[in-house]
């Protein structure tokens, strides 16, 4: 079976009309981003920022036209808005230059009906810093791993577009197979399913993609992923306050936050900010991860607080919030991450997998309190 092209792809997507010009959506110009690899697609379709919710069934024909032809393994198709000043003119490669994002609108009947993406899913737990580099995906996979290891059954959803890690922390290679046609299987491994951006696209691929597509994507991993019956699905979130946030703030009733920092001042301080983020938008807070917290020295068993430490327990108490616990620098840690064998189940006797699974002990009673025992938390509107 030869490759897929992308003159392929725009050749059928040349039958695909669109309702607002009348014209196909090659010679529209709204063909965005265009990307293929190994029979993987994807690609945007730009239209108006006032007719995103309208525009739904035009994206479903366009993905269900590419995923038909020959070689095509999956087909991701998002739908993205410009400002009408800003609104890119680009072929399937689009302009040079991205226009500022349309700002996010307050969740209104179109999008409260849609909220509801992930409905045999009970509860769902934000992991969140304010910056990067603290290991909050790290303890996101070691968090879904203890919660995996109480008996729960458990997803893992990559929200970090720009950055995705769950295919080499988890150890998954491959692609997504689609049972049905028109769903995606997660991937699986230790015993949780998984799904990220990053299987989709080669690893060293840069994903230049405005606001709106990537909150387009977010919600194309949950509608159109076959998660089936979870007791907890651990969104590893980008690092910021930005539109992955907002986007699973609107689209999906998230049960809890768990905000990662390291001791040091600067890291509190955007940890901070990620917590009154979600503070503003009414989801609770479960409490602060101290990552990175302290170094053992294999050598001689001495202690070292690298980045300070007790910060993120001082900011805890300070923000009114609860202190999860503390995880220190270690080499097996980073070791077993990069090979795809997190320390939970690498090393599942050791002091940092304990400290793991008490972390997700801690969230695991949060969630029970948080949803009496039942299926899952009140939906949550931004006004």
């Amino acid at each position: 079976m030869s490759e897929i092209t992308k003159d392929d792809i725009l050749e059928a997507l040349g039958g695909v009309i669109d309702p607002i010009s009348g014209k196909d959506v090659v010679s529209a110009g709204m063909i965005q981003g265009l990307q293929t690899k190994d029979g993987n697609v994807a690609f945007a379709i730009e239209v108006p920022a006032d007719k995103g919710a309208e525009m739904e069934p035009l994206r479903k024909e366009a993905e269900n036209t590419v995923f038909a032809l020959n070689g095509v393994v999956s087909a991701t198709v998002v739908l993205t808005a410009e400002r009408a000043q800003g609104s890119a003119q680009g072929g399937a490669q689009g302009s040079g230059q991205a226009a500022e994002p349309q700002q996010a609108k307050p969740a209104g009947p179109a999008q409260q009906q849609s909220a509801d993406l992930l409905p045999g899913v009970k509860s769902i737990i934000a992991v969140a810093s304010g910056k990067g580099g603290v290991g909050k995906s790290t303890t996101a996979v070691n968090i879904a791993l203890g919660l995996a290891a109480g008996g729960h059954s458990v997803g893992l959803l990559d929200a970090d577009i720009y950055g995705p890690s769950m295919p080499r922390m988890m150890g998954i290679s491959g692609r997504p197979n689609s049972a049905d046609g028109k769903t995606l299987d997660p991937m699986e491994n230790y015993g949780i399913k998984v799904m990220s951006i990053g299987f989709m696209i080669d690893e060293e691929t840069p994903m230049i993609w405005r606001g709106p597509m990537v909150q387009s994507a977010l919600e194309q991993m949950m509608r159109d992923v076959n998660w089936g019956e979870l007791d907890v699905l651990v969104v590893d979130m980008p690092p910021g306050t930005g539109d992955a946030q907002l986007t699973m703030a609107q689209r999906v009733p998230l049960t809890g936050a768990v905000i990662v920092s390291t001791p040091q001042d600067i890291a509190l301080l955007d940890a901070r900010k990620g917590l009154n983020m979600f503070r503003k938008v009414d989801v609770p807070v479960f409490g602060i991860v101290e990552n990175m917290s302290y170094f053992l020295c294999p050598d001689n068993g001495k202690r070292y607080d690298i980045f300070g430490h007790g910060g993120a327990k001082k900011e805890a108490e300070r923000m009114g919030v609860d202190f999860l616990g503390e995880v220190p620098i270690e080499i097996d840690i980073r070791e077993m991450s990069d090979k795809g064998t997190p320390i939970t189940v690498a090393a599942a006797d050791s002091q940092s997998a304990e400290n793991y699974r008490t972390i997700a002990g801690k969230v695991w009673d949060k969630i029970e309190k948080a949803t009496g025992g039942e299926s899952r938390a009140p939906k949550i509107v931004i006004q």
